[in-house]
This record gives C-alpha cells, sequence and structure tokens, in this order.
C-alpha cells in the first residue's frame, strides 16, 4: 500500500539523518593513541547465528585479546534499529538481512559488506492460520499481511506477491515486530504473517498456522557488515571478526546438538526444534555468485516498487579483502 512504502522510505530518511549527525562527530570507542585499548562494539541481530555461538564460548574475547581490543555487545530484534545504531557509531560489527542491507546501501550508511551469512533459502516463510482460506498466494488479495517493514521478511514477501503477480498494494500491511505478531497471529487479527525462523516453524510445529507455498524458490541471502571507519583503522580486527564467525558458523555444523541447546536458551524453544532450523541449511560466508544474484534481483525489485531510489550493483558493493585474507 502507498502509506506503507512512505513509511518505509521515511525510515530509510530518519536512517540518513542519523548518519548526517553522527558523522559530525568522533566515535567513542575510537583509539586515541598508539596501543590503546580499541573497544568492539559487536551487534547481535536476532537470538540466533553465530555470534550467539561465539558469545557463549567467549571466542571474541580470546581472539581480541593479542589486539588489546575489548568487546561491547548489544541486541537487535532486527536490522533496521541496527542500522540506526550503526549510523551514530555504536555498532562496528554485525551481520543484516536482506531488507536492512539494502536500505542501508541505497541510503549510503557507512558500512562495508565484508561477508555473507549464507543463501537464506529456509529463512523466511509467509504464515497464514491453519484452518483458514487462504490456500495459495493470490489468496492474500485483500487480507492483513503482518511483517517488520524495512526486513528480510518484508523483501520476501514483496518478491513472493510479484511472482503471483500481485504487489504489497494488492493486501493490508501491519508493520509489526515478531513478537507483536506472534500474538496478533494467535489471537488471528492477522490473515498472514511474513516471518524468518525461528518463528514460523515454531508455529507450524505448535499447529498454529501452515506455511504457503509461493511457486518460486525464494533466496534471502544475509551479509555481515563492517562499519566503514572502523574497519579503515582496525582490518586486523576486522579479520579476526571474520575467524571467529566462521569458527562458529564451522563449529555448529559439527556440533548441531549443542548449537540447538545454546539456542534453545536464547529464544526459549525446544532443542529439537532448533535442530531442525539450523540443519536446514548450512552457513557460508564466502560470497557465491548465487546469493549475489539473488541479492541483485532483490534490489531490482525494491527500487521496481519503490521502496529504494534507484538499482544498484551489489557486486561493486562487496569488499573481499578481509574474507580473502581470512581464507588464504
Amino acid at each position: 500500500m502507498e502509506k506503507y512504502r512512505k513509511h518505509l522510505l521515511g525510515l530509510f530518511l530518519v536512517i540518513s539523518m542519523i548518519f548526517l549527525v553522527a558523522g559530525c562527530g568522533s566515535s567513542a570507542e575510537k583509539t586515541n593513541a598508539k596501543g590503546a585499548q580499541v573497544k568492539v562494539n559487536i551487534a547481535l541481530n536476532g537470538k540466533m547465528g553465530p555470534l550467539v555461538i561465539a558469545r557463549e564460548k567467549g571466542w571474541f574475547e580470546e581472539e581480541f585479546k593479542a589486539m588489546n581490543a575489548e568487546v561491547k555487545w548489544s541486541e537487535f530484534t532486527s536490522g533496521p534499529p541496527l542500522l540506526e545504531s550503526l549510523a551514530s557509531n555504536r555498532v562496528d560489527l554485525s551481520f543484516l538481512g536482506d531488507g536492512a542491507l539494502i536500505a542501508g546501501l541505497d541510503k549510503k550508511l557507512p558500512f562495508e559488506v565484508i561477508a555473507q551469512t549464507g543463501t537464506g533459502e529456509s529463512n523466511v516463510r509467509i504464515l497464514v492460520q491453519k484452518n483458514g482460506d487462504i490456500k495459495n498466494i493470490k489468496d492474500l488479495k485483500g487480507r492483513t499481511v503482518g511483517v517488520p517493514l524495512g526486513t528480510t521478511a518484508h523483501v520476501y514477501l514483496i518478491k513472493a506477491l510479484k511472482a503471483n503477480g500481485l504487489t504489497t498494494d494488492d493486501v493490508k500491511l501491519i508493520n509489526l515486530q515478531p513478537d507483536d505478531a506472534q500474538a496478533a497471529f494467535e489471537s488471528k487479527k492477522l490473515d498472514a504473517w511474513s516471518v524468518w525462523n525461528p518463528y514460523y516453524l515454531n508455529n507450524v510445529e505448535k499447529g498454529n498456522g501452515v506455511t504457503l507455498n509461493v511457486n518460486k524458490k525464494i533466496f534471502a541471502p544475509g551479509a555481515i557488515i563492517a562499519r566503514e571507519g572502523f574497519a579503515k583503522e582496525h582490518s586486523e580486527i576486522v579479520q579476526a571478526y571474520l575467524r571467529v564467525y566462521k569458527k562458529a558458523a564451522d563449529w555448529q555444523i559439527e556440533n548441531p546438538d549443542e548449537a540447538s541447546k545454546i539456542y534453545s536458551r536464547a529464544t526459549k524453544l525446544p532443542a529439537d526444534l532448533i535442530k531442525k532450523i539450523i540443519t536446514a541449511e548450512k552457513p557460508n560466508i564466502r560470497f557465491t555468485e548465487e546469493s549475489i544474484n539473488a541479492q541483485q534481483d532483490s534490489i531490482d525489485t525494491l527500487a521496481e516498487a519503490g521502496y529504494i531510489k534507484k538499482a544498484f550493483n551489489y557486486k561493486k558493493q562487496i569488499h573481499n579483502e578481509y574474507i580473502d585474507a581470512v581464507l588464504k
């Protein structure tokens, strides 16, 4: 709907203004002298992923100790608020879903794309009421759909609708973060809900809803990011960050049972459900042509829909020098 397009564009504008103001000052975490301790602001985006494993294991603290660097953690429920903190120099290293990633790149926010988290093939789905009359994507026309605007779930919804001859103007969008959407979906105030894991699988397992077949394979690749100024000053720390991220991702693949227990404590969800999620797709921090092309398709789709100013070349936004140094 037009008002939600304007809402999202307004969100991107606010982020841009924060960046302009923040750019006038210096970061409190910046080192002022050679040998001074560096504070590294790492942000969790959600309650699952290799960063959660690495924090649990203390691997960043171990890796950074030799560099006289100290980790400062922060947590966010989704990408848009994380972008605001990054623009204000309160986040140095993290990762983003494709929605927030594209919005940030469109507004030229101060971060570099340094690796990927995976293709995101199993990450997002559209839930509908189990005993409702919505059987396919086209049945969503005129219905109420919950989605956190500007996130990977929003991009997925746009692409799923487009693949079936619809746009977001054909549905009634409600901007809800996952926890609020959960309550609205359970009380049947939403006909459908576009959301990522563990939310969609948890609802399917509990019998609260079913996922729609979108008739197309839709990828939702995420990206690992570094704040531009921080990366310029501390490239060795950025490389160390990627080494630890890869260590945690590899450990998760090799130890799915223990990883599931760690995520279970963070999400309060059953470990067996978590294991289904983390074994459905393996993390892969090296960019692939498939994921790059999928991200470019998302960029082109959002530009066509009017959610970003214009399309841009995603491949040119990628800084491979850090991951190349780590994997050489």
